[in-house]
């Protein structure tokens, strides 16, 4: 049974008998699900993934005011269910505690972007990594009577706005060009597999990032990037060229190869900005692409910072 089937299940076992049987007059207040942390709240969980910080449970989140009249009173209510369920125990590390149980809606939101409310502006919109804004979304919505909940999740989920997609676009571009297209080439001709093996690195890294965001999908935790670009629909090809160069290692033998894939990537990248017209320059260069995007962001907040500013 996979994580998020188990956890609907236990919820409408248990979890919408200890609602209605002791928080009764606060039911229409009360939003459950499973969004979070865990490969279960991505749907990536498999049989590999039950053997920590796996198990039957649910969120509740409670709107401010009624998490301090009933929060502490409502964790000791979940902490009683059953910890056995359909043949899953719920196993939890010290590392995995907090991911279920009864939080208040600011409380949840606030671990994972460092605010109690939606974004305000690009600047804060702007200094939410991608990783934890895939934490917050993901997952499902069980109930969510009053809505108040769901209304955060929708307005996060419309995607960062397009100045801030412009700057974290040029950022990875440029990080792109930079450790792709001038400093691999450059390590292998040195004969420096070292630092060719962190450029390589830097240089997936980066591009899956700018595919997710092409996608309009936030990245999620590194473990996760590939399986969750199998998803995407814009810039499979590269996704594709991208899996080829990681099982790559950089010998000699190899260097043309993997300087080639770069470079088609690249190109790929730029022809996906020019048809979204986000840049018309032709330039098989990233850095030109990075440098039209810096000048087409209205915010001068965000324009006025260095290219390669990003909080991932």
């Amino acid at each position: 049974m996979k994580g998020m089937e188990l956890a609907k299940a236990y919820f409408e076992e248990y979890g919408i008998q200890m609602i209605e049987g002791q928080f009764g007059e606060y039911k229409g207040k009360i939003a459950a699900g499973l969004v979070g942390e865990g490969s279960e709240c991505l749907g990536f969980d498999d049989e590999f993934s039950q053997d920590h910080d796996f198990g039957p449970g649910f969120c509740i989140w409670l709107p401010q005011q009624v998490y301090e009249q009933i929060g502490p009173a409502m964790q000791q209510a979940y902490d009683t269910l059953p910890q056995s369920f359909r043949g899953h125990m719920r196993m939890q590390t010290p590392q995995g505690g907090g991911r279920v149980g009864v939080f208040s809606i600011p409380q949840f939101y606030g671990k994972y972007t460092g605010l109690p409310q939606p974004p305000r502006d690009n600047m804060e919109w702007f200094r939410i990594p991608q990783r934890f804004l895939a934490t917050a979304v993901n997952g499902q919505v069980f109930c969510d009577p009053l809505g108040e909940f769901s209304q955060i999740r929708h307005t996060l989920k419309s995607f960062y706005p397009s100045d801030v997609l412009k700057k974290k676009l040029a950022a990875k571009v440029v990080l792109m060009a930079q450790s792709g297209q001038y400093n691999y080439p450059r390590s292998m001709k040195r004969g420096d597999s070292y630092a060719a093996y962190f450029a390589c690195g830097e240089f997936v890294k980066t591009a899956l990032s700018a595919i997710y965001l092409l996608n309009e999908t936030y990245m999620p935790f590194y473990k996760w990037v590939f399986r969750g670009a199998e998803e995407l629909t814009v810039l499979r090809g590269a996704v594709h060229d991208l899996k080829e160069l990681v099982m790559l290692p950089d010998t000699t033998e190899n260097r043309s190869r993997k300087e080639w894939l770069m470079e088609h990537i690249c190109i790929e990248m730029g022809q996906e900005l020019n048809r979204r017209s986000l840049t018309r320059t032709t330039e098989g260069f990233l850095q030109s692409h990075g440098e039209e995007l810096m000048r087409s962001i209205e915010d001068s907040r965000l324009r006025n910072l260095h290219i390669m500013v990003d909080f991932e």
